[in-house]
């Protein structure tokens, strides 16, 4: 049974809400779409989606973070954050709005916003390394129990130099600091296969280019917006491919109503 997963850091879904549901207008192989950086509460939460028959999922915060999940069939949420992590940056001691999981179709799919990690000084950084540490807790907790799942989301981490275009950061940026980016080998050491680098292993994806400067006509971007999936999964990958027409200025001959600043990440199984 083939499945088609998807993730999308929209920066501002009610700013937006138009593209993704466009987006899933040409998409209908779709069946399970993860957003990230919402920006609004639960009840903010456009109802357009609901309306036009998507099933959907949401854990926001106001005005920053949030994740949700739009399907095309039943799902089940099964985890609205991460029990390991606490973020010191809620006001109110809530659990941070960064992970959401839910079960469909057989499998496991998690939308997350990993802490960016630039802000904050030394526990802004601590911040991004509890929260990777959480993740493979929760990775490692799914894979004891053999369940397949899709970890896709914005983990503001550049693996490797193929990840990030020459000079668009700087070498002490916490995208790129060898804590971080240990903190995501270990995770993906778990025995996680990136979708996108495992087909594309000379390509560089990038899936975020930032509004100053170009960058997106510089090609000046990054690959922080990544699908990790289970050894099951990674056995039914087909295609996994950046829909990086998202990002551009004009789409079909037609202008979008304020872009992202990050692109699609598509991912297709057998």
């Amino acid at each position: 049974m083939s499945l088609t997963l998807a993730s999308w850091n929209i920066n501002s879904v009610r700013a937006r809400a138009g593209l993704v549901a466009g987006w899933m207008d040409r998409h209908p192989d779709c069946a399970l779409l993860g957003l990230q950086e919402i920006k609004c509460t639960e009840s903010q939460f456009p109802t357009t989606f609901a309306q036009s028959g998507h099933r959907t999922a949401v854990k926001g915060q106001k005005a920053y973070n949030g994740v949700a999940i739009l399907g095309r069939q039943d799902m089940v949420v099964v985890q609205d954050h991460l029990a390991a992590f606490v973020d010191s940056t809620t006001q109110d001691g809530s659990p941070a709005a960064r992970y959401l999981e839910v079960e469909s179709a057989g499998i496991h799919m998690a939308s997350l916003y990993v802490p960016n990690g630039n802000s904050g000084g030394e526990a802004g950084l601590a911040t991004k390394l509890s929260f990777l540490e959480a993740l493979a807790a929760r990775a490692k907790a799914l894979l004891d129990k053999h369940v397949p799942f899709a970890l896709m989301g914005d983990f503001n981490i550049c693996p490797t130099p193929l990840d990030h275009a020459p000079g668009t950061l700087a070498p002490e940026d916490a995208l790129l600091l060898p804590s971080v980016q240990a903190a995501y080998r270990r995770l993906a050491n778990l025995g996680l296969t990136d979708a996108y680098r495992a087909l594309h292993p000379q390509e560089a994806g990038y899936t975020f280019w930032d509004y100053q400067g170009g960058a997106r006509k510089r090609g000046a971007g990054l690959r922080i917006d990544m699908a990790l999936l289970s050894p099951r999964l990674a056995d039914r990958l087909e295609s996994a491919e950046v829909d990086a027409k998202q990002r551009d200025t004009t789409l079909g001959g037609e202008k979008p109503e304020k872009p992202s600043d990050h692109a699609p990440l598509v991912v297709k199984l057998r």
